[in-house]
């Protein structure tokens, strides 16, 4: 397995990711943290891990700055600067499309990340395949994004989690494209109840797998 931290320009700056790719690999998802932690964060390196095991390459980036990411933390409000966090996950996309350029990709963006990977989708119909949205707020990407979504897109949500899968039924009805709304059961908002992120990323792992076309 090769796994190299990379840098990923932007236009303002440079993005800091880690890019692992298994032996064995049929495609690869960029994983992008918007939080207040890192791409060293046991709960990413843990999707990614069961990403890994599928056979799927990852590319798990930073979309915040470290200033970003202490504002995060230190007020506990996450960065909701939609346009900001589409223009950096897009940049990672083209930097890494021709890299892996004979295998499809596929974008996983949790919170304000998921209206970022939806535009990311949507700036990039031909570089990305699929869009996975665990615990996110996907309708804050807006209409005009949605209605140009063509990769298949999966929303993921607890099943306790009331306020955010309101808003995720309303984006599956929002997307013109084949979307799915799978609600891990008794989990609240982060899955942070025994087994449920296990389970969050099995799911993301079989839909990354079958770029959008696997059943969940």
């Amino acid at each position: 397995m090769l796994s190299e931290t990379v840098t990923v320009p932007n236009g303002e700056g440079a993005l800091i990711g880690e890019l692992t790719v298994p032996d064995t690999v049929f495609g690869v998802a960029i994983l992008a943290r918007v939080g207040g932690g890192s791409r060293h964060n046991p709960r990413s390196r843990a999707v990614a891990g069961t990403l890994h095991n599928s056979a799927l390459g990852t590319l798990l980036i930073d979309l915040l700055t470290a200033d970003e990411a202490a504002t995060v933390r230190a007020t506990g409000r996450q960065h909701n600067d939609v346009g900001q966090l589409t223009h950096r996950l897009t940049a990672s996309v083209d930097w890494l499309a021709p890299r892996v350029s004979d295998l499809p990709v596929g974008l996983f963006g949790a919170s304000t990340g998921a209206a970022a990977a939806l535009g990311a989708a949507a700036a990039r119909p031909g570089l990305v395949d699929t869009v996975v949205c665990p615990a996110g707020r996907p309708d804050l990407a807006g209409d005009d994004v949605l209605g140009h979504v063509h990769a298949p897109v999966l929303l993921l949500v607890g099943g306790r989690d009331t306020e955010v899968l309101r808003r995720n039924r309303e984006t599956a009805n929002r997307l013109r494209v084949l979307s799915r709304l799978r609600v891990i059961p008794d989990a609240t908002h982060l899955f942070d109840e025994p087994g449920a992120l296990d389970e969050a990323a099995s799911v993301a792992a079989r839909w990354f797998a079958g770029m959008g076309q696997a059943e969940i």
